[in-house]
């Protein structure tokens, strides 16, 4: 009995993935641009739904281990506790940040890094906050690091630090979409009046 070979329906799969990947920028994962939400009249419901799909990138465990509530940072697609052991600021005598978080991730040892890694103030967690909370945090100069919408625009769609998100290495899933994507919702946010969901 002749067997069919498994090639040309492992080669589609492998295009549909490629394709998928090709346009999000991030495995698979959707993004909607806001292009995509032009359609809707209403400029307040157009303002909660760009946000709303911004809130893709900013639950995403990429985001939230970096924002954490509590003084350790998280780590995973879990959120679980960070190990070694480490606190907020630049950790521990012998266990600075630094020590194991270079400027760029080491895949080898599945250790992420960028420059000036480090976690967002304690003011600024969003652990455990719904998107409503979190958009009402981030417009709040008090608990935003004394930002501007336009400062925080330009953290979200430009800053390396949050870049890294979509290129976490070492087996992690990246944030959905990319940086141009999210700039570009949290700008028509903006712009829509910066309603909350």
């Amino acid at each position: 009995m002749l067997r069919k070979p498994i090639l040309p329906g492992l080669l589609l799969v492998v295009l549909a993935f490629a394709v998928s990947t090709a346009s999000t920028g991030s495995g698979g994962a959707e993004l909607r641009g806001a292009e995509e939400f032009a359609g809707i009249k209403n400029k307040s419901e157009r303002s909660v739904a760009l946000f709303t799909e911004a809130g893709k990138v900013i639950q995403h465990p990429r985001c939230v281990n970096c924002h954490p509530s509590g003084d350790s940072p998280l780590q995973g697609e879990t959120g679980d506790l960070h190990e070694p052991p480490v606190q907020r600021g630049l950790g521990p005598v012998g266990m600075r940040c630094r020590t194991c978080h270079g400027p760029d991730n080491f895949d080898p040892g599945a250790v992420p890094g960028a420059s000036k890694w480090l976690l967002a103030p304690r003011k600024m967690g969003w652990e455990d906050l719904s998107l409503g909370e979190i958009c009402k945090q981030i417009k709040d100069p008090e608990r935003n690091g004394d930002r501007t919408l336009r400062e925080i625009t330009e953290h979200m769609g430009e800053d390396h630090l949050v870049a890294w998100a979509w290129t976490p290495g070492a087996g992690r899933e990246p944030a959905p979409g990319n940086q141009e994507i999210l700039g570009e919702l949290i700008a028509k946010w903006v712009k829509t009046g910066a309603v909350c969901p």
